[in-house]
């Protein structure tokens, strides 16, 4: 049900997406520090949601359907925010297209799948790739500007988190790959599968 609590968290991390832009958008220190503390209450919600629906049974289609989405439309849009203002350094801007793309893919490779009773488990390098990934959108979430706010101005805040999104992008493309594999085998008539796919029940990532 839309009201059990692993939903709702799902939905709280939707809702938090305007309040991020927004933060960005203001560009002050206070605001990138707001807009990381926020931003790491959406990640812990991404954490709890699938925790609870395993622990308390509460596993369900419509769980399944929104938990992916929502982490790509917190990614997405937060990518596409501090693209535009210009908070996407050493290069990480074609490292976000990268990304942007393989999700697109993905999205449409499980559509088609649906279409055909099928569908794609997520991989344990999947999960991988979204955990490295919310990590170096909180440290550009940050910024240079929230070291300075704390006292670390010595501390390379945003290219920490340039570096991480850089290193995001081996398993993006690697299990995209394997997605796009497997979809292409099932066009075919071939079956497979996707290698290193989580058998556990679950919401997928």
């Amino acid at each position: 049900m839309l009201t059990d609590l692993p939903n709702v968290l799902t939905l709280l991390r939707i809702a938090s997406i305007p309040v991020l832009v927004a933060l960005v958008a203001m560009r002050a220190p206070m605001s990138d520090l707001l807009a990381c503390l926020v931003y790491i209450a959406a990640c812990i919600t991404d954490y709890l949601d699938g925790m609870l629906a395993r622990r308390w049974k509460q596993n369900s289609d419509l769980g399944r359907m929104m938990d992916p989405i929502a982490d790509k439309l917190l990614v997405g849009s937060l990518l596409l925010t501090l693209a535009g203002y210009g908070r996407l350094p050493y290069g990480a801007l074609f490292a976000a297209i990268i990304i942007l793309l393989r999700e697109i893919l993905v999205s449409g490779l499980r559509e088609y799948m649906a279409t055909q009773r099928a569908n794609l488990p997520s991989t344990r390098l999947a999960k991988w790739k979204t955990a490295i990934q919310m990590v170096a959108i909180g440290f550009l979430l940050a910024g240079d500007s929230t070291g300075a706010l704390l006292g670390l101005k010595k501390v390379p805040v945003a290219l920490i988190g340039a570096v991480l999104l850089w290193i995001s992008v081996g398993p993006t493309v690697i299990s995209g790959w394997g997605y796009l594999m497997a979809g292409l085998a099932r066009m075919t008539g071939r079956g497979g599968s996707v290698a290193g796919a989580s058998a556990a029940p679950g919401r997928m990532h």
